[in-house]
């Protein structure tokens, strides 16, 4: 991917789709990249009221759960995204930063035996992780994110940074909005996004290694189909973005078979610390 005339681009030649949202500010010279959640059924929803003057809200991408991108503010406006935040002495982050908008359901709450979002859907036991934010003292379920969406969300993030050399960290909307915001949440590896792009030795991650050749899969679980580079070889290096149960979402280090940037689902039982 990269960035021509402040839009993003696939291909040299291939621009993303791009809905303009009404609802932008002036010139944008972005100091953070900023992460959230839409809280929204689906993506084309989310752009549908992010293009709506009603919304009174934009943000400059949307990416959807297969990794789809919609540009909906060109990275040199300011997008209103933020709303009121704080963050190093600054105020007002949606002056500073370019905001990206992961389609995810956000908090889930069990009712009847299911996990429901606010809006009323339900989702698998295999899509939701239970855990505790970091500004709060009580569990409760969080859509997780999906592979694809979290590969194009590094993809895109890189070629942001690439384009804008000015931006100096990588936030979540919880971070800049405590008390006010819980996204992208805990089931978003912030910390890895942070590792793998800016480099910070204190974001940093215990590597691990397969003890045996090892499918990855799409989700946690065998009733998911594994991933094209399966099996895994032995001795594969990995990084453990989550925990679900006995699996674990893994980022592959570097290449397989000429692959690079592979995220999915392996057991733990067949993965190993390598001190």
């Amino acid at each position: 991917m990269n960035i021509v005339d402040h839009r993003l681009r696939t291909e040299p030649d291939a621009p993303v789709p791009f809905v303009q949202s009404p609802n932008v500010g002036g010139a944008l010279d972005p100091s953070y990249l900023v992460i959230h959640f839409t809280a929204g059924a689906n993506a084309q929803s989310s752009v549908n009221w992010l293009a709506n003057e009603m919304a009174r809200a934009s943000a400059h991408l949307v990416i959807g759960r297969d990794g789809a991108i919609t540009q909906l503010v060109p990275f040199n406006r300011v997008a209103w995204h933020a709303g009121a935040s704080r963050w190093n002495g600054l105020t007002g982050l949606n002056r500073h930063s370019i905001g990206i908008e992961l389609d995810n359901a956000g908090r889930l709450t069990r009712q009847g035996g299911k996990w429901r979002a606010w809006f009323g859907g339900s989702f698998p036991e295999d899509e939701v992780m239970e855990a505790t934010h970091k500004h709060e003292s009580n569990p409760c379920g969080w859509h997780l994110y999906s592979p694809e969406q979290l590969a194009a969300t590094l993809e895109v993030s890189q070629a942001i940074l690439r384009a804008y050399p000015g931006i100096r960290d990588i936030l979540g909307h919880e971070d800049i909005s405590p008390g006010r915001k819980t996204d992208p949440g805990p089931a978003f590896p912030l910390g890895s996004l942070r590792a793998r792009l800016l480099g910070r030795a204190e974001d940093g991650m215990p590597a691990f290694e397969t003890i045996t050749a090892l499918n990855i899969r799409r989700g946690p679980g065998t009733q998911h189909e594994p991933l094209p580079i399966s099996p895994l070889p032995n001795g594969t290096r990995l990084d453990v973005l989550r925990e679900q149960g006995s699996w674990r979402l893994v980022d592959v280090v570097g290449d397989v078979e000429g692959q690079g940037d592979v995220q999915g689902w392996v057991h733990g039982r067949y993965i190993r610390r390598v001190d």
